[in-house]
């Protein structure tokens, strides 16, 4: 039975997220920050896939247990594909959400096509290594100013048809319920019961096997012993 899966995350309203989607299953959600200070991963991969992978098997090798973790971003099609898997990092390492926004909205001065996407990949991995993967995407269009107090990231300057106002201009709640992590997100808890079958199974394989004892059995120790 797995009583425990830990994502990948110090962000409580993350976490918090999670644990209401399953909030009728067994299982217990952690988060790396239960278990103090971990060992950092770098996130170098080329694709969403890679890193949110990269991610989660990291800390399910290290802790021993299995660990969800996501990678998201925004998808310019005017930018070919940037900001992406650096969007994080897109106007600098230590780069506020005003920077990251006032850096794309100069990029995309005079650019006629205004679509974007937002991406996420989420990724279940074992100690062992196996994984599982689900993906989430929302499609809208870059506004040229910023909008709206709300939210995080690109927010401000993320324009969603079916609202008709940008991501920081609606509650939390109405973004969850649309946005590319909550999408991912709501893949995963759908098939969480097959997910834990699944786990089940690959756990039961990684499980180191019990020695043979009879490879013991009528062995003369007198020479090891000295």
């Amino acid at each position: 039975m797995i009583n425990i899966i830990v994502l990948a995350t110090n962000n409580k309203n993350k976490v918090k997220e999670l644990k209401e989607l399953l909030r009728d299953s067994p299982v217990e959600i952690k988060c790396v920050a239960d278990y103090g200070p971990l060992p950092e991963v770098v996130e170098d991969g080329e694709t969403f896939e890679e890193n949110a992978y990269k991610k989660a098997h990291h800390y399910a090798r290290i802790l021993g247990l299995p660990c969800l973790a996501d990678d998201s971003g925004l998808v310019v099609e005017a930018l070919d594909g940037r900001p992406g898997v650096h969007s994080a990092r897109y106007a600098g390492e230590n780069a506020t959400d005003f920077e990251k926004c006032d850096k794309l909205l100069k990029e995309m001065l005079g650019k006629n096509n205004r679509k974007a996407c937002f991406e996420c990949v989420l990724s279940l991995a074992t100690p062992g290594g196996p994984a599982l993967t689900w993906e989430g995407s929302c499609e809208g269009v870059i506004t040229e100013e910023r909008h709206g107090e709300s939210g995080f990231g690109y927010d401000p300057v993320f324009y969603y048809p079916e609202f008709g106002k940008t991501f920081a201009e609606v509650s939390m709640e109405e973004k969850n319920r649309v946005s590319h992590r909550g999408r991912a997100l709501h893949e995963f808890a759908a098939e969480f019961d097959n997910v834990l079958i699944w786990l089940g199974h690959r756990l039961l394989e990684q499980k180191p096997q019990k020695p043979d004892h009879k490879q013991f059995e009528n062995k003369d120790w007198s020479d090891e012993m000295g």
